[in-house]
């Protein structure tokens, strides 16, 4: 077992890993409690009670987080003419064609988004084996496929994240960074939150949230009440 570091120690020491705190009192925990030298991101970890290989029980979507995420997104667009004008006038950092398909078959990843309009889906279906493992392939469900890339753009650039779950039922998403304040993360969370709660399928029985904790990058997993939310 790697030995744990004496920053790592000092915030276990700060951390009662038997309670689950308050959404309140878990953001100034993870705030206080990080000890990276750099702007961490704040992350929550939900683990759901649900069977994604049933097809009404696969959660997965996009928000705009009330705070943003403190991250500039690169944003990429598959697009032609006016839609590609469009695009550009958005702010895409990256927009084109089957130019944009070859240099990223020959390695290009410079991107945090990828959106493109429904007839040039054809030709990105060719980056599936690329883009599908780094969760980065257009989709409708999570706004990514669309003929307003001027919205889609503008959305991922002011803070839209994306969520999905995976095979455990665990969901992951970004709330924002350490330097925000707490009011902030909180508002983030809950808003995070509400949307994971509307989205409990039907079929579900029992507890729908198993667990769920609040980190920050190479910070301490904090648990949440999720009742506080």
């Amino acid at each position: 077992m790697a030995k744990k570091s004496k920053q790592m120690r000092a915030a276990l020491e700060k951390v009662d890993t038997s309670k689950a705190y308050s959404v309140e009192e878990a953001v100034a925990l993870a705030k206080e409690t990080n000890f990276a030298k750099f702007d961490a991101t704040v992350e929550v970890a939900y683990n759901l009670n649900i069977d994604v290989k049933k097809a009404d029980q696969q959660i997965r979507g996009a928000m705009v987080l009330p705070n943003g995420t403190g991250k500039t997104q690169r944003v990429l667009v598959f697009a032609r003419g006016a839609k590609a004008e469009e695009a550009k006038a958005a702010g895409a950092d990256f927009v084109g064609e089957d130019d944009l398909v070859a240099k990223i078959n020959d390695g290009w990843l410079d991107f945090d988004v990828v959106i493109a309009t429904p007839d040039m889906m054809a030709i990105v279906g060719r980056l599936g084996r690329v883009l599908g493992p780094r969760n980065l392939m257009p989709n409708p469900k999570t706004g990514t496929v669309t003929m307003d890339v001027a919205k889609a753009v503008e959305e991922s650039k002011g803070g839209k994240i994306t969520y999905r779950a995976d095979k455990a039922g665990n969901v992951q998403a970004i709330i924002g960074k350490v330097s925000f304040d707490a009011d902030k993360l909180v508002e983030n969370f809950k808003a995070f939150n509400d949307v994971i709660v509307k989205a409990k399928p039907a079929t579900v029985k029992g507890a729908y949230i198993t667990n769920l904790a609040i980190t920050t990058t190479q910070g301490v997993g904090i648990k949440v009440d999720n009742n506080s939310l």
